[in-house]
């Protein structure tokens, strides 16, 4: 009989005198904290950390990548003279101009010629010159910055010296020729030749750079794999294809993209060593984007070409990461 006023109060604990819940309480129960907003508080720094190195990145790229992507698409709906005040709004006639003109054709093989022999020779030579680097040869240092060289000089600069030494009269090319008893092709007359000239400087030029990744890359293949493989009998040719050249497709993926990109752009040794001559064999998209812009003064029908160029260079790296990724090996 005297215990149930004791239970009776243990029940109660924390009430008011009258029975009433204590101040900040809900029907006897504790009023839980806002649990939810811990989180940002704790992660507010980060945040704004990140903000205050981002927003100016995402700024910059919004004015200067964005803006005149959709500045350009606008402009390729016109009928416009570069330097006129007035412009004519006329659709996809721009893109049907360029479609329907047979010049495009030829543009369009050019390019793809031009992108092929370059990449492939680029990648295959470099992979090759990479592998002689990575040898102990007395000064492989020297080499390797004068291999590289090239990729650092100035487009203009390295065309002008390979006009003098493709000169079919006065070149050292000629001169070496004609001490073998040959003469020396039409370069800078011959549609074809013209072509082969400017792949051979376009890929003496950027062969250092697939030649300094291949050999970074294959100074961090696993020397056991390969000790492993020398026991079991596979020679060096078989080693090389069956483990390093497998090893090196994250690398040779990432140079494939890079100079893809690089090619379909290419303008520089273009401008300097042919102009797109002759007869345009060696015209490319983006050469004809210059031409049409600033030798005929058609903006608005240039504007369309590069936007064609645009989509090209994206389908192409789309592809690229959509179905040759597939078959690199991630170690």
């Amino acid at each position: 009989m005297t215990l149930a006023p004791v239970t009776a109060r243990a029940t109660t604990t924390g009430a008011g005198p009258d029975g009433a819940p204590p101040a900040g309480t809900t029907d006897g129960a504790t009023k839980p904290r806002p649990a939810a907003r811990r989180p940002w508080r704790r992660h507010r720094r980060e945040y704004l950390v990140f903000l205050a190195f981002a927003l100016p990145n995402l700024a910059l790229i919004a004015v200067f990548t964005y803006r005149p992507l959709v500045l350009n698409l606008y402009y390729s709906t016109l009928q416009w003279n570069l330097g006129s005040r007035t412009a004519t709004v006329v659709g996809l006639d721009n893109y049907v101009r360029w479609f329907t003109d047979p010049r495009s054709l030829e543009v369009l093989r050019v390019t793809a010629v031009f992108t092929v022999a370059t990449v492939g020779a680029t990648l295959l030579l470099g992979l090759l010159l990479a592998t002689v680097l990575d040898r102990r040869l007395h000064g492989r240092t020297v080499a390797r910055s004068v291999i590289f060289a090239p990729y650092v000089l100035s487009g203009v600069g390295v065309g002008m010296v390979w006009l003098f030494i493709f000169d079919p009269t006065y070149g050292a090319l000629a001169a070496l020729l004609r001490t073998w008893g040959a003469s020396s092709p039409q370069w800078y007359l011959d549609r074809d030749w013209a072509l082969v000239m400017v792949i051979v400087v376009y890929v003496w030029k950027n062969l250092g750079y697939a030649a300094v990744i291949y050999l970074a890359a294959l100074q961090s293949v696993p020397r056991d794999v390969l000790d492993a493989a020398s026991l079991d009998g596979a020679g060096p040719l078989r080693r090389f294809w069956r483990i390093t050249v497998p090893l090196l497709s994250p690398t040779t993926f990432f140079l494939l993209v890079t100079t893809v990109l690089s090619s379909l752009q290419s303008f520089d040794l273009i401008h300097v060593m042919t102009a797109g001559g002759p007869l345009d064999g060696t015209t490319t998209l983006m050469y004809q984007v210059y031409v049409e812009a600033f030798v005929t003064g058609r903006a608005g029908y240039s504007s369309a070409i590069s936007m064609i160029l645009f989509a090209v260079l994206l389908v192409m790296t789309l592809g690229q990461l959509r179905f040759l990724e597939k078959k690199v090996h991630y170690a």
